[in-house]
């Protein structure tokens, strides 16, 4: 048996080798527009990134869910673990932004022309994370409830609730990534068609402004301002 024989693919599909069957790489690479397909070469850019960041986004909410079972087992220590992996796909998305602003605002126009009404809007991904998250908080709010605590008292108590404190820090980070992202799509958006346009969908950019404020958790944005005012007293 030659080395060819020996490591030749075993799983099933279309592909040279199993890294590529596995990986499903010919529909991958496939699912581009081709070169002549193109209205400008950036197209490649912005489907890759787009692309890219749903695979994320799914990964996200998927993680999120799981936790979310987790939470309600009473396992926080492993739902803690997802929600950091979630955290951390979600900054990737961010990142990926960066890319898109390295397209020129003019040339990007003509892709623009062939985006027809899509939008960031309907992101199958960002949708799940909508859904997701309410779960989420109401499994992490259970627990607390169960060990007779307010929010407030979960950060005042915390050496005693470790667990329940830092799960309460990673629901925060991960409204926060989200927050980031969001901020972070409306400024890439006005830095390449401008903040006095309407989107493709009719939306005005500065809506997209408007929705940044916008927090999934907000019990936990406020419980900042009650220690501080708890300080306050104690002084």
């Amino acid at each position: 048996m030659t080395a060819a024989d020996e490591y030749a693919p075993i799983l099933p599909g279309a592909g040279a080798s199993d890294y590529e069957r596995y990986l499903r790489t010919d529909e991958l690479l496939g699912l581009q527009k081709t070169p002549d397909e193109w209205v400008h070469r950036d197209e490649l850019l912005f489907q890759t990134v787009h692309q890219s960041s749903e695979l994320w986004l799914k990964h996200a909410w998927i993680e999120v869910e799981e936790a979310t079972r987790l939470i309600g087992a009473g396992d926080l220590a492993a739902a803690a673990r997802l929600l950091r992996r979630a955290c951390a796909c979600i900054a990737y998305v961010e990142e990926f932004l960066e890319h898109l602003e390295l397209m020129s605002p003019w040339e990007y126009q003509e892709v623009r022309r062939v985006l027809g009404h899509g939008s960031g809007f309907d992101s199958p991904g960002f949708r799940e994370i909508r859904r997701v998250s309410p779960a989420l908080y109401a499994a992490f709010d259970a627990v607390r409830r169960e060990r007779g605590l307010s929010l407030l008292e979960v950060y005042t108590q915390g050496r005693e609730h470790e667990d329940l404190y830092q799960l309460a820090e990673l629901l925060t980070e991960w409204d926060e990534r989200i927050g980031v992202w969001r901020f972070r799509h409306f400024k890439v958006v006005a830095r390449i068609i401008g903040e006095d346009v309407v989107g493709t969908q009719g939306t005005p950019v500065e809506l997209l402004a408007g929705l940044i404020k916008n927090t999934m958790f907000p019990e936990l944005w406020r419980v900042r301002t009650e220690l501080t005012e708890l300080a306050k007293q104690s002084d």
